[in-house]
């Protein structure tokens, strides 16, 4: 393996940063929900469209219809997924909606058994059952604090829903197609479906402030590109379970950006769900037997 130019650490936490940004510019956008999402998709089209064309459109005709099919489906939840996630951070904190989305990895394992049989462990059921207990301690605790916190929860947790049906989809799609192909193909279908979603809704396409323009594109910039960018480019070098563990310290991030931006205080409540949930998720990405014969070895 190639020795890389500089420790991979060093990306992965860049890259943390920039996913964390990603619900901090949300709520710095004064635009509705779906327009930022219709917005974030279609400046990442234009930047990614240079890269597609030419090497990339051969690809297209050999496409089967379940490809198109799936492919298309798999947009059309992102697009909701983000239209869902952006709409609960009006209503809930960027920390309590940030931690239910990283519940998606749970959501994952119950979609990959039923769709690919794949086998779920007891240290599987014992991570979600303690993730669960940590989102509901969460959606309880803003439920106290008031009805529309809550309702943003539930928001957080249907979006979640929505991006886990998106990864399955395309575990059986990426199979046959490349990466910057499907990525096209996903990201074109959503920036339609949210075009047509902006439309009927009434909502205007002018942003309501000029600063609004900014956000959309550091959107698709920093969470899109320059996130997931440096995490596809460490993962030459590191485990995927470092990368998986690192995404985790997304909510903690971003929960810390919000206490400096918006003053967002945290209750007691959303702290204890949050390590709840976050421990649930480490138990499931993480191999425990590799822990401990690394420290008996160490020992």
């Amino acid at each position: 393996m190639d020795k890389p130019k500089m420790h991979p650490y060093i990306p992965i936490i860049i890259g943390v940063i920039s996913v964390s940004l990603s619900a901090i510019f949300v709520k710095l956008a004064q635009a509705e929900a779906g327009v930022i999402a219709f917005y974030r998709m279609l400046f990442s089209v234009l930047i990614m469209a240079p890269l597609f064309l030419g090497k990339y459109t051969k690809e297209l005709t050999k496409l089967s219809r379940r490809d198109w099919l799936f492919s298309s489906i798999a947009g059309i939840f992102l697009a909701f997924h983000f239209i869902l996630w952006f709409e609960s951070l009006n209503y809930t904190s960027v920390a309590s909606s940030t931690v239910l989305v990283t519940l998606q990895p749970l959501f994952a394992f119950v979609g990959t058994y039923f769709f690919f049989k794949e086998t779920i462990t007891m240290k599987t059921i014992l991570a979600g059952a303690i993730a669960v207990v940590g989102s509901v301690l969460i959606s309880w605790g803003d439920f106290k604090v008031s009805g529309t916190a809550f309702y943003g929860d539930i928001l957080a947790l249907i979006a979640c829903a929505l991006v886990t049906a998106y990864f399955l989809l395309g575990q059986d799609v990426r199979k046959r197609l490349s990466l910057m192909t499907y990525t096209m193909i996903v990201y074109v279908v959503s920036t339609i479906t949210l075009f047509i979603y902006v439309l009927m809704k009434g909502e205007s396409l002018a942003p309501h402030s000029s600063m609004d323009w900014l956000w959309f594109l550091l959107l698709a910039l920093v969470p899109n590109f320059l996130g997931h960018t440096l995490f596809n480019w460490s993962i030459k070098y590191v485990s995927t379970n470092v990368v998986s563990i690192a995404i985790l310290f997304e909510p903690v991030g971003a929960a810390i950006l919000a206490w400096f931006i918006f003053k967002e205080y945290l209750i007691v409540t959303q702290i204890i769900g949050g390590v709840i949930v976050l421990t649930g998720i480490l138990l499931f990405v993480v191999d425990i037997k590799k822990i401990f014969n690394f420290f008996a070895k160490s020992t």
